[in-house]
């Protein structure tokens, strides 16, 4: 009995230091990537100088910051301050347990693994206000404010969209909804929830045209502005692993996961087909970075809570509504 405990231990041990290796990864050259896009819309090199076509680019930057001297404010809350950035990188790799990569490819297969992963991912905010206040700045302070004020506002937005979903299939469980996708992925009759949960999708990131805690014309980089060598990095890894993480989420939701996009193509094995997915999905956030200008603040909320909510909220309403009318809707909803 201890040495079966002891075996599952060490695997899931070993399985998570994998998963954090391959997100590292990832998430480095997905900055290499960015800029390269970046470059490529702005007509202009980009990163070409560091290894092959600047494959090594990543890694100069992430040994620059290694190296670098850590500056605390004499004025700022050194505890709070160091914390804040560990919490929200541990915090952006906690939502990837519950993500199905392939069928039976998933670290814990919770039955609420929704719920799980929006518990999780509504603790981010509590970071972002910890490095804003801790950093005794006016400028972090405002970023931490409208971080937080954002990422509630659309979150439940957010959570109104991912309900019609789960109302569809019938269960909370990630891979129980990719299955429910066997025959036609849910963007297809969800199409106005995938829109609406796209966009809300970069204001919980913080991205174009989204960015307002970390405008550099006003707040100057916002809440991490005291920031340095790790600590920065450590943000800066948090953000790009939550773009990765809600692209993820937007894939298993709404673009059948593993599943492949066409049957005579299912030869590709799943984990490969949801990585396509996932980075396709990335690659439009970086689009969408490049090409679209800044909304203002109060617009941002304005559309947040006059537009998203009413909007999400009267679709679930309309699908309960469907699936009600036709006997369609899944016992498992009830349970």
């Amino acid at each position: 009995m201890f040495n079966d405990l002891l075996i599952i231990t060490i695997s899931s041990i070993l399985k998570s230091l994998i998963l954090i290796v391959l997100l590292l990864v990832a998430v480095a050259y997905f900055t290499l990537i960015e800029r390269k896009i970046m470059a490529s819309i702005q007509r202009r090199k980009g990163p070409n100088v560091v290894g092959w076509f600047g494959l090594l680019q990543a890694v100069a930057d992430g040994l620059k910051l290694l190296i670098k001297e850590s500056v605390i404010p004499n004025n700022a809350n050194s505890t709070i301050f160091i914390l804040s950035p560990i919490f929200t990188f541990i915090i952006g790799l906690m939502g990837w347990v519950v993500m199905p990569f392939g069928s039976g490819a998933v670290l814990a297969n919770l039955d609420i693994g929704i719920l799980y992963f929006l518990a999780v991912s509504s603790l981010g905010v509590y970071t972002i206000i910890m490095a804003g206040w801790s950093s005794n700045s006016k400028y972090a302070f405002l970023g931490g404010l409208r971080s937080a004020a954002q990422m509630i506002s659309y979150e439940v937005a957010i959570g109104f969209a991912i309900i019609s979903v789960f109302i569809c299939a019938g269960s909370l469980n990630l891979s129980s909804v990719v299955y429910a996708q066997e025959r036609a992925f849910f963007i297809l009759p969800l199409f106005p929830m995938f829109i609406l949960f796209f966009i809300s999708a970069l204001a919980e990131t913080n991205r174009h045209p989204f960015d307002l805690p970390e405008a550099e014309a006003e707040l100057v980089s916002g809440y991490n502005v005291e920031y340095s060598a790790m600590g920065f990095a450590l943000f800066f890894l948090g953000e790009y692993a939550n773009i990765l993480l809600i692209s993820s989420l937007i894939v298993t939701l709404f673009l059948g996961g593993w599943l492949p996009v066409l049957s005579i193509l299912s030869f590709i094995p799943g984990p490969v087909w949801f990585g396509l997915k996932v980075a396709f999905l990335a690659c439009i956030f970086v689009i969408i970075r490049a090409v679209l200008p800044r909304f203002r603040y109060d617009q941002l909320m304005q559309i947040g809570w006059k537009v998203f909510i009413p909007l999400t909220l009267g679709w679930v309403i309309f699908i309960s509504g469907i699936l009600i009318a036709f006997d369609s809707l899944p016992n498992t909803v009830f349970l």
